[in-house]
């Protein structure tokens, strides 16, 4: 019952934000076009401030796991290549394409990784879920952007591409971040202090105006694509990578780590991401919600199986 309740304390603050987002449109405290809005601020303003502090205050001081990286990199780099030839196949329009990609690949690591692992294996799990949070989620939004881009209006050049990408505001963000970051520059703490809280704002803010632009009428048209990714995201590929992760006789916290990596729900950042990239921002934000919830449930049989079976 202890790892429901892990799951449970995970989740159930990403479903309160989208709830009182759907709340305060019910009761018109906000217009859907307010929040529209202020979905593309989220994305131009806070976004870009959550990708530069994220790199800015990355801490690689923590002992490097070579063997775990390059497992989880490899692992993630493969799963995108295979969704890239694999999903335009069977999903024909392009502004589904991308999010599904998205949605499959992209979990909301940086949120879910580090109070899990602490829960199930303490501050060792803490170290080493840090180690992978910061080189893990800069890949998953340079590889969104790119995506996103890619399948917003069939297939451009190469340069436009590149150019799209560069200037999009999250990678501008992490390019700036990286920069203080290499140089080892650091902002004042009177500057450093709001940029934090701003970059924490970004994801309650961005689940809030999901919830506040979320209509649940058009889940049944989108039924097939919601079981199908999540059917996939929260079960199959956790399948594959938990047995990977044995059969590279990985110690339990850091197939735990995998797991958190590969099992947890749709990062909501994706959301915004698609409805300002030209993405199917609808379908994007019904597999943010979905997936969240599912997750709790799956989440906690997960855990409760992979304890049990030793590999926790």
């Amino acid at each position: 019952m202890e790892n429901f309740w892990v799951a449970v304390n995970a989740v159930v603050p990403f479903c309160i934000y989208i709830a009182f987002g759907l709340f305060t449109r019910s009761i018109g405290l906000v217009a859907e076009d307010f929040t529209k809005q202020l979905n593309q601020m989220v994305f131009r303003a806070f976004f870009p401030i959550m990708m530069f502090y994220n790199l800015y205050s990355m801490d690689l001081s923590q002992k490097f796991d070579g063997k775990l990286v390059l497992t989880g990199i490899g692992s993630l780099f493969v799963l995108i290549a295979l969704l890239c030839l694999i999903v335009p196949l069977i999903v024909k329009e392009n502004s589904r394409c991308g999010v599904m990609i998205q949605a499959i690949y992209r979990s909301n690591f940086v949120l879910f990784a580090i109070p899990l692992t602490e829960s199930v294996f303490g501050s060792e799990g803490v170290a080493l879920a840090s180690m992978m949070v910061a080189i893990v989620v800069p890949i998953y939004n340079v590889v969104a952007v790119i995506v996103l881009e890619y399948f917003r209006g069939g297939v451009p050049k190469i340069g436009q591409l590149a150019k799209n990408v560069l200037s999009n505001p999250m990678i501008m963000g992490a390019i700036v971040g990286l920069v203080f970051f290499g140089l080892h520059m650091h902002l004042p703490a009177c500057v450093e202090k709001p940029v934090k809280a701003f970059s924490d704002l970004s994801t309650p803010l961005a689940l809030f105006v999901l919830g506040s632009t979320l209509h649940f009428s058009s889940i049944r048209k989108n039924l097939k694509y919601l079981v199908s990714a999540l059917g996939l995201k929260l079960v199959i590929i956790p399948s594959i990578i938990m047995v990977l992760a044995v059969k590279l006789q990985f110690r339990p916290v850091e197939c735990f780590v995998l797991f958190a990596m590969f099992a947890t729900p749709v990062a909501a950042a994706s959301y915004p991401m698609a409805q300002n990239m030209g993405g199917d921002g609808e379908l994007a934000g019904e597999l943010v919600v979905t997936s969240t919830v599912v997750s709790v449930f799956t989440i906690f049989l997960w855990i409760y199986f992979l304890k049990n079976i030793g590999v926790f």
